[in-house]
């Protein structure tokens, strides 16, 4: 058919990799996969973006070193791989931040962290296309109810080995303890780990259901992530399709946030029936006060900006407030 695209673009044709460590079950790559073939549509096959999950091409720090180095390539990661290149964006993802995943996505957006993605962009040629694929709010997965900190008190909880997990866990009063995952359904089932944690969905696909009864809904850490390219190779695209795959991935994120919310409630009366799994609320003010630390050691170890917690705190409040009707 006719397009509205001047002749000049006719015979354009970029191909971009884009890499992520998403297994191809996980609605992050179906969600990847959408945005891509949707591009291909409405660019009528000129921009051209070929979906890799799983870690079949460089993942985490490398997928960001690809972005860096100019190449044709949309790294998918954690926002928290950004802080090597400026070290609030791992504050923007910290602990007991957020109590939903319109709270975050609404801070994303605001002023703070557009101006953050300008110094990445400026600085190291990073160009954020989103930050917001939300997979869900991590919550513990034990056999006890949690209620409060003290709850947490000499559990061992299995984390992945990271650094900001095991912060994340040392602060709400638990053992963090670091290893695979493939270790870790066996490792609860023997009583070597007290449980683990993650998002819902998650918990109803992995096995953790079937050896973890109780979910607390502690929120401590918002599974997100963020796409990202080199601004001389988005420099070089047409403006109309700049503007396409921007349209793309924010409306891609939008759509993987709301389906993560719709599946929420459907997928916990599943494993109540199914699995017999419990589930219960937490005191999130008795949280809060004792991540404080751990918001004090970011910027006393870390260096991140004294004043972007509040900022982002109050961004949060702004959110709630105009929300709470």
């Amino acid at each position: 058919g006719t397009t509205a695209f001047a002749d000049k673009n006719d015979d354009y044709h970029i191909t971009l990799k884009l890499s992520h460590v998403f297994a191809p079950t996980e609605q992050l790559t179906v969600e990847m996969e959408q945005v891509a073939a949707r591009i291909l549509e409405r660019t009528n096959g000129a921009v051209e973006i070929q979906t890799y999950g799983s870690g079949q091409l460089a993942v985490y720090k490398d997928n960001l070193q690809q972005v860096v180095d100019g190449a044709n390539w949309i790294a998918c990661e954690d926002p928290s791989y950004l802080a090597d290149y400026n070290i609030n964006f791992e504050a923007l993802i910290a602990p007991m931040l957020y109590a939903n995943l319109q709270e975050y996505s609404y801070v994303c957006q605001s002023d703070l962290v557009k101006a953050l993605c300008q110094d990445i962009e400026d600085n190291y040629g990073i160009h954020v296309l989103a930050l917001d694929f939300n997979v869900g709010l991590r919550c513990m997965q034990t056999n006890k109810v949690i209620v409060t900190p003290d709850d947490m008190k000499g559990m061992k909880i299995r984390v992945p080995n990271s650094s900001m997990y095991i912060n994340c866990l040392n602060a709400m009063g638990a053992t963090p303890t670091a290893m695979a995952f493939s270790e870790t359904i066996s490792a609860v089932q023997q009583g070597v780990v007290d449980g683990l944690e993650g998002n819902m969905n998650a918990y109803s696909t992995n096995g953790s259901a079937e050896v973890a009864k109780q979910m607390s809904f502690t929120n401590h850490l918002i599974g997100t992530c963020g796409a990202y390219i080199n601004i001389d190779v988005w420099n070089s695209l047409p403006e109309e399709y700049r503007d396409i795959i921007q349209e793309e991935f924010t409306a891609g994120a939008a759509e993987l946030t709301q389906f993560t919310d719709d599946n929420f409630q459907s997928t916990m009366e599943m494993l109540e029936k199914d699995q017999g799994c419990h589930f219960n609320d937490v005191d999130m003010d008795a949280f809060r006060a004792v991540m404080q630390v751990e918001y004090d050691r970011m910027v006393a170890e870390d260096g991140v900006s004294a004043d972007f917690i509040p900022q982002l705190q109050a961004l949060v409040e702004e959110y709630d407030a105009a929300n709470a009707a």
